[in-house]
């Protein structure tokens, strides 16, 4: 699995809803897969919810909002049925089963904790992203060594 670290400047940190929406808008145009948003903060998940339907109409960015009861169906073909149905940007706490698009982790913890709470979900790619402040490059300093630990292909920009 492939792992790219956004380090943001101070102006790209400020305008965080935007630099999401950037980053989403071009991995929907490099790739044909879904790309999974994972977030644990709900005002961060309202207003990037709100941010995607203000996009004008030439940007605009298909995207769905995953409540907690989607992954906790046991059965397997309704949550493959469901995955297939889901727009092409998700936005959620959790992993879908048999997920294995793009995931773009907003969250303090590696992607591997939800891939652990999850059936079957093997993301191609994951995009971190590392605020300027102490706290966030803490975080982003032990994900980056989790990663490392387990073998994945790391890279970073500074943006």
């Amino acid at each position: 699995m492939k792992i790219s670290f956004y380090v943001l400047s101070e102006s790209k940190a400020q305008d965080f809803l935007g630099f999401i929406c950037q980053l989403t808008q071009t991995a929907l145009n490099k790739s044909a897969q879904s790309l999974l948003i994972l977030i644990e903060d709900e005002t961060l998940l309202a207003n990037l919810d709100t941010a995607f339907w203000a996009q004008d109409s030439t940007s605009f960015i298909p995207h769905q909002c995953l409540s907690d009861t989607d992954n906790k169906s046991t059965d397997d073909e309704s949550n493959i049925a469901t995955h297939k149905s889901l727009a092409p940007v998700l936005l959620g706490n959790h992993m879908p089963a048999d997920f294995n698009g793009i995931v773009l982790n907003t969250t303090t913890r590696p992607v591997n904790d939800f891939m652990a709470a999850t059936n079957n979900s093997k993301p191609s790619r994951v995009l971190e992203l590392i605020r300027p402040d102490a706290t966030s490059t803490q975080e982003g300093r032990n994900k980056y060594k989790a990663y490392q630990q387990l073998g994945y292909d790391l890279t970073h920009f500074k943006v």
